[in-house]
């Protein structure tokens, strides 16, 4: 086998995509990961491509100042929280400086108020939804591998290895969702494993248990979602030992998934104990007047809520919603953010593609006694038309939030023509945002920006954009 190559005095300069970190030495580049800027480390180069060399740390030779301890003690093999290891008020400046570049390099505008980054107030134990896979061998760390100890591939329940659908690392603590979760996903386990019941094999495709899905509010109220592959006599004796051991589990519903892949969306679903939803609510600004969301078992919601209320209340305001205002809210999903704002407006339409979720903004709607808000589902380009404008009303406002791809390119020029007065532009993905902003310029001019970091220790930022008719 040929020898790698290592490479030493690697001064690690910048994060980049992924997780993954930016080193320079002697005008060469480099990609690793655990390495924080201001490292200078020593690389075993593994993969080499024009202008690049890819490969793993063997050393530090200088500790940067903004390296912190990880939290948790998964951090090396999981791949879940790549920036656990970074100051967060670094993580928060890297945010901000990578969308302000975006907006500068991709949409080519640089005249406009860039309002600073809002950073997260709960770094740990913000999430309140995680998806675990049950697997009946679970993957070795490479710790274990070096080991001379004999290892026993047993059972996991944990987290996917990234870029593996079959290999699971097994997790007893996370830290990013409120710890009870850690309880009751360390009994499912260890309860299952006493009774017996065989965990899910993906490559032979068989043994019972899947998939488990924890959802929480912030009053405390948990739901379970236990995916199998069939019900049986011994997945419900332990539905039952779950329920009587965590009487905070307001919702309890078994899925069964005999497909190959794990979505369960369109699953049959079986609400086992308790109620349908559990219901999150957010303040509005000013008033402090709560709007309340129902959230079912596969109902897509903002798995951030501290985050995602703040974002919401920047939305209200830069909205600035009139009493006679018509206003469109496209990608509404369930209609959170449209419901939300809908009480200074005379009218609102909010479109979403799937129809499942403008089921759900329907029901959020009634929950909130909100009578002016009209949801239509369907692709955005095929139903936003000169028609349905015409019929629906010109939008004063139009507040989009699209998915990370962006806009059509068909739904820009719609808005072209429609020439709403304010558009608030809410995004996952920064570049393809830029883009829709270059597309958006000759009628609209950028005001203002600001990051919002919805999941700490990761390299995901959204962003808000508020554009003003010319």
């Amino acid at each position: 086998m040929k020898k790698r190559s290592t490479v030493n005095a690697v001064e690690i300069i910048d994060l980049g995509a992924k997780g993954k970190v930016i080193g320079k030495k002697d005008g060469e580049v480099f990609l690793t990961t655990n390495a924080v800027p201001g490292d200078v480390v020593s690389i075993e180069v593994r993969r080499k491509k024009k202008g690049l060399k890819e490969g793993v740390v063997t050393e530090f030779e200088t500790i940067s100042p903004d390296r912190v301890e990880a939290v948790c003690k998964h951090f090396s093999n999981c791949g879940g929280c790549n920036w656990q290891n970074l100051d967060y008020a670094k993580q928060i400046e890297h945010k901000e400086r990578n969308v302000l570049q975006q907006i500068r390099r991709i949409a080519g505008i640089s005249d406009f108020q860039a309002e600073p980054i809002l950073g997260a107030e709960h770094i740990y134990n913000y999430r309140n939804k995680l998806e675990f896979t049950f697997v009946s061998e679970r993957w070795l760390t490479p710790e274990e591998i070096r080991s001379e100890e004999e290892i026993v591939k047993g059972p996991a329940l944990g987290f996917h290895v990234p870029g593996r659908f079959d290999w699971v690392l097994h997790v007893d603590q996370c830290h990013l969702q409120n710890d009870e979760h850690n309880a009751i996903r360390n009994f499912i386990y260890e309860e299952a494993v006493k009774l017996s019941i065989s965990f899910y094999h993906p490559r032979k495709q068989s043994g019972t248990m899947r998939n488990l899905v924890l959802r929480n509010n912030r009053a405390g109220e948990w739901m379970v979602l236990l995916i199998v592959k069939e019900k049986s006599e011994a997945v419900r004796n332990l539905s039952k030992l779950i329920l009587s051991a965590f009487p905070k589990i307001q919702s309890f519903w078994l899925i069964e998934n005999q497909k190959v892949n794990d979505s369960y969306s369109d699953c049959p679903s079986e609400l086992i104990s308790g109620k349908k939803h559990i219901i999150e609510s957010f303040a509005r600004p000013a008033s402090g007047e709560h709007v309340h969301f129902l959230i079912g078992p596969k109902s897509f919601f903002q798995t951030n809520p501290y985050q995602a209320e703040r974002l919401y209340q920047t939305v209200y305001q830069w909205s600035d919603i009139q009493p006679e205002d018509v206003v469109y809210d496209l990608y509404t999903g369930t209609g959170s953010i449209a419901l939300f704002v809908a009480d200074r407006a005379k009218k609102l339409v909010g479109i979403e593609y799937v129809p499942e979720a403008i089921s759900d903004a329907n029901e959020n709607a009634a929950l909130n006694n909100i009578k002016n808000c009209s949801f239509f589902a369907g692709d955005m380009k095929d139903i936003l038309t000169a028609e349905f404008i015409s019929e629906h009303g010109k939008p004063d406002v139009l507040i989009t939030d699209p998915p990370r791809a962006g806009m059509h390119a068909d739904v820009v020029e719609r808005i072209l023509q429609a020439e709403p007065k304010r558009i608030v532009y809410v995004s996952c993905d920064p570049a393809t945002q830029a883009r829709d902003l270059a597309m958006l310029k000759s009628k609209y001019k950028l005001v203002k920006t600001q990051a919002v970091d919805m999941f700490p220790h990761t390299s995901h930022a959204e962003n808000i954009a508020l554009l003003a008719l010319i």
